[in-house]
């Protein structure tokens, strides 16, 4: 599966007047975050676990 056929979603932590978006699409295997202002630069994949301790330290601080 290529990055233009996951099913991407912006962020909610993304701004709404245009401003830093970031984008998200979550796989089997990894989830993917991009730009979502430049679709067409890699983003970059991380393990499903690995996003879930950034997500817990990114909560907590």
């Amino acid at each position: 599966m290529s990055a233009t056929e996951f099913a991407w979603f912006k962020s909610s932590y993304s701004g709404s007047q245009g401003d830093d978006c970031v984008e998200v699409a979550v796989t089997e295997g990894a989830v993917h975050v991009r730009d979502s202002k430049d679709t067409a630069r890699a983003g970059l994949a991380v393990s499903r676990d690995g996003w879930a301790r950034f997500i817990r330290f990114a909560a907590h601080g």
